[in-house]
């Protein structure tokens, strides 16, 4: 049975410049890099022991692999108990932010990575 979501598979083109959004803008840690067989994969995380991380892989490369997977970017709800610093650092390090909107579950709001691949934030406490 499943019991967690263990890695989010997240196809990107340039592996280089994701992995400095989400470290530098984002505040993600590099858990693990591997590059073996002319496959280069990254996995980042929020923290060291988040149980779920995210596996940045080249797109084209994972297309010629596999082409018939969905290289689609995965709709992602990240959650934060520090939602107005969150907001207000990703504005500063000029990160494309949505504006904050009150939800029946919470506040939340949208951002863009480097390729315009769109995520969410939620209040959580």
């Amino acid at each position: 049975m499943i019991n967690k979501v263990g890695q989010i598979m997240l196809y990107v083109n340039n592996q280089d410049e994701a992995v400095k959004f989400w470290t530098e803008k984002v505040g993600f840690s590099v858990i693990a890099e591997e590059n073996g067989q002319g496959m280069r994969w990254i996995e980042i995380a929020p923290t060291k022991n988040s149980e779920t991380s995210i596996i940045l892989h080249n797109k084209e490369f994972v297309a010629k692999m596999s082409p018939e997977l969905n290289l689609g970017t995965p709709s992602l709800m990240f959650f934060s108990d520090k939602l107005e610093q969150l907001y207000s650092e990703l504005k500063m390090k000029n990160v494309t932010v949505g504006e904050m909107v009150e939800m029946p579950t919470g506040r939340v709001f949208n951002f863009a990575d480097s390729e315009d691949n769109y995520f969410a934030v939620m209040e959580k406490k």
